[in-house]
């Protein structure tokens, strides 16, 4: 789990340390910053997986320093993990608009594990990399390193807004791709044709919950391809037409995000951190309650981030579950409700509601 993390200058977000939970669901109004702490992760995994140099051609340097080179000298980052391990780096802008890596390092603190009296208390750190296009953090399994890879790796970023007849969602899958649910659930039948087969339990659990929101759903039909045995379709039944197949295009598009959205946190194996983009998108409200509730049996085993502008999201969860975001002296502001604010107004009042009333922050006014 990530405990804690800081941000300078990176778009929107000029400072920023924040201690991180089980469950942490950002809210504010639109361009306030929210889209931009998402999008860090992206930069981040970006810069593990040596993409940091192409990442930056498509973006423009000028576009991720806060305020551009002028006001920012570069991008810094720390990600603190079980308060054992922490990664961190800073970015510097060139003249041709790109970033390179400044400074790489890895933290070890030397508290935990019943290492203090051999080491002393504090934290440790190695900079293993400097002056560089690309991070050398994937390739370092040695050390401090090999724990933050392991802790780096295994956090993923999902967008399932795409839900064009061409989406990613809605086109067949190559049957043997399925290891695990791609970000853009772009093998979601194939991966779903795996919990069917060797997964049943939560195949049919993932069923049952789709079941609860589209009652016109039966089951699905999953098979390689008749033609293509490589293949696998997005196939259905409807209840009370057994001889009717349809396939992904007959779903809805909240009704399709909603089923990568189950099969994602109600997957065997969840990844150790869930990061999502406003996953409430085109769901009716008893969806999105069925979706808090699904976060929150996810939250157990794994950690969770998303931003959203759903009301009835928000009151499904505890104040100290909400980070406010916004906008103040041209800067992203963040802060994370306590319960002891807000005990008397949750009396009479779900979250939401207060939301709506301005009596927390997150607010265009």
């Amino acid at each position: 789990m990530i405990n804690k993390i800081e941000i300078k200058g990176f778009k929107s977000i000029k400072e920023l340390d924040l201690n991180l939970k089980p469950i942490n669901v950002l809210i504010g109004s639109n361009g306030v910053g929210k889209s931009n702490f998402i999008s860090f992760f992206k930069l981040v995994n970006n810069i593990y997986e040596q993409r940091l140099e192409n990442y930056s051609i498509k973006r423009g340097a000028e576009n991720l320093l806060h305020f551009g080179r002028k006001e920012s000298k570069e991008i810094s980052g720390y990600l603190e993990f079980d308060y054992k391990n922490a990664y961190g780096f800073n970015l510097e802008g060139t003249d041709n608009n790109t970033l390179f890596l400044n400074e790489e390092i890895t933290y070890f603190n030397k508290s935990k594990g019943g290492l203090t009296d051999f080491y002393g208390g504090g934290w440790s750190w190695n900079v293993i990399n400097s002056n560089s296009k690309e991070s050398v953090l994937k390739n370092n399994n040695k050390g401090i390193s090999y724990y933050v890879n392991n802790y780096i790796r295994n956090f993923k970023i999902y967008h399932f807004h795409d839900t064009s007849d061409t989406s990613a969602l809605r086109t067949p899958a190559m049957l043997n791709d399925n290891i695990s649910l791609r970000e853009d659930a772009g093998n979601l039948a194939a991966y779903l044709y795996l919990l069917q087969e060797k997964q049943t339990k939560y195949f049919k659990r993932i069923e049952h919950t789709i079941k609860s929101i589209a009652p016109y759903f039966e089951k699905f039909e999953l098979q390689p391809d008749r033609l293509n045995e490589e293949r696998i379709n997005l196939e259905w039944r409807e209840i009370n037409h057994p001889d009717t197949p349809f396939n992904a295009n007959h779903f809805s598009d909240g009704t399709i995000r909603f089923i990568a959205l189950t099969a994602l946190l109600t997957q065997p194996n969840l990844p150790e951190v869930i990061i999502i983009d406003e996953p409430e998108l085109g769901l009716h409200p008893v969806a999105i309650n069925k979706l808090a509730g699904l976060i929150k049996k996810a939250s157990v085993k794994c950690q969770i981030i998303i931003s959203t502008q759903s009301v009835n999201l928000v009151s499904n969860f505890d104040p100290e579950d909400i980070i406010t975001v916004d906008r103040f002296n041209n800067q992203s502001v963040f802060n994370r409700l306590e319960d002891k604010d807000l005990n008397k107004w949750l009396n009479d009042f779900s979250l939401g509601e207060l939301w709506l009333k301005n009596i927390i922050k997150g607010q265009p006014y």
